[in-house]
């Protein structure tokens, strides 16, 4: 069997799934496991989804990884070795101390484990899939969730589990976490859609929906064009918050605005992203990172040759 580290697109799979996704999947069900106050107990329960799936060579192939993993040494072996696991390898982490997550394939097998090293709370969830159910999914999802106008005209779009900020015509915003269910289907929060009726629905009801795209911070800090004042960007929110940083001039204001930035983690292009998005709504194409350098200056796209045309 092959062991590695989930990859970010994979880690919503470790979550029960709308019946729609599941089935798509190939989710046959999930194993959940406690290791006792002690560490070293394996107190398990299984969820059934497709008790046809559910075959007894999956049983059997099932018990086998289970078994090989609980070994010494092997990471679910006790909380302690776990634990260490878990601690040693960051980039296992979905970007908090709590939940980490492994992949162990087999021929006709996924196994998406997330991982939590605490007492007290449940240490293992395993999902299981057909691997090739999941893997033709999880290809199609890379091409990310469209949003358009009533009319097909594309607007944005935004990787598979990225969410959308609506804003209602009197004023609420409602956040929503946004799944790729087909190249014409979105679940938005807990509403299955066709992208049309949604963009029809949205339009009628008199709100606006702009990607919150998980490539960009929460906020960041920027100083204006014309006057160099230091402020905040927040990431969905077109304006900016004033801040009590006092201004000498534009390159000191600046250099202050990256040395902040860099203490937040926010390179440069997301901060050309930010701006742009401020400025224009972040809707538009300039307020994605993957637009811009390491220097954040827009990425020039290439023209394609038209020969002798004129």
């Amino acid at each position: 069997m092959d062991f590695r580290v989930l990859l970010p697109n994979e880690r919503s799979y470790t979550y029960s799934q709308s019946q729609q996704l599941s089935m798509q999947t190939g989710c046959i069900g999930h194993l959940r496991t406690d290791m006792d106050s002690n560490g070293e107990g394996f107190f398990s329960s299984w969820d059934d989804f497709r008790k046809d799936l559910k075959t007894q060579e999956f049983k059997d192939e099932f018990d086998t990884v289970i078994n090989e993993l609980r070994k010494d040494g092997n990471i679910l072996c006790n909380r302690s070795t776990l634990s260490k696991y878990c601690f040693s390898t960051p980039e296992s982490s979905f970007g908090n101390d709590r939940e980490y997550g492994v992949r162990v394939d087999t021929e006709q097998y996924a196994y998406l484990m997330r991982l939590n090293p605490y007492k007290g709370e449940y240490n293992l969830y395993c999902y299981c899939y057909r691997k090739d159910w999941l893997d033709s999914h999880l290809e199609k999802a890379e091409k990310g969730i469209r949003f358009i106008t009533p009319h097909y005209k594309e607007i944005f779009r935004i990787p598979d589990g990225n969410q959308v900020r609506i804003t209602t015509a009197d004023g609420q915003k409602l956040d929503r976490t946004c799944r790729y269910i087909d190249d014409c289907h979105v679940k938005v929060g807990r509403n299955l859609y066709h992208i049309c009726e949604f963009a029809e629905r949205m339009e009628q009801a008199g709100n606006t929906v702009v990607p919150l795209r998980s490539s960009l911070p929460e906020q960041c800090y920027s100083s204006l064009l014309d006057t160099g004042m230091v402020v905040i960007l927040k990431r969905g929110e077109t304006g900016y918050y004033k801040t009590d940083i006092p201004f000498t001039d534009k390159e000191s204001a600046k250099a202050l605005v990256r040395e902040y930035n860099d203490k937040l983690g926010v390179s440069k292009a997301q901060e050309a992203a930010m701006q742009t998005g401020s400025m224009f709504g972040f809707q538009v194409p300039g307020a994605d990172p993957k637009g811009y350098d390491e220097n954040g200056m827009p990425i020039k796209t290439k023209q394609k040759d038209r020969g002798d045309a004129r």
